[in-house]
């Protein structure tokens, strides 16, 4: 089952007090940005965490799934329309995430 525009749109909006979010689209599902880093998936209209530590702390009982088949899993945040919470988790997670890696030339 493929995101729909709505639910991508929500994400977006539960977000919307953090600057420097972006989502972009991948092969029919979406990648969220925070300062241009990857914060989360949206797939088949679930909003996946990237399981860092802060996250883990934040979230113990959130069930690790596979945004698609092979890949590794990241922590289904279920708690979507809880707009407080995504912020402080995105908030938190920041300084966690990986950095872009540079593009090449």
């Amino acid at each position: 089952m493929a995101t729909s525009k709505e639910f991508v749109n929500f994400v977006t909006a539960q977000l919307s007090d953090l600057n420097e979010i972006a989502v972009r689209s991948m092969m029919g599902e979406y990648i969220v940005y925070y300062k241009s880093r990857i914060a989360a998936y949206i797939c088949d209209n679930r909003l996946l965490i990237k399981p860092v530590p802060k996250a883990l702390e934040l979230m113990p009982d959130a069930p690790l799934v596979p945004p698609y088949a092979g890949a590794k899993e990241m922590l289904w945040l279920q708690g979507v329309e809880n707009k407080e919470f995504l912020t402080k988790l995105f908030l938190a997670i920041c300084n966690e995430l990986p950095q872009p890696k540079p593009k090449k030339k």
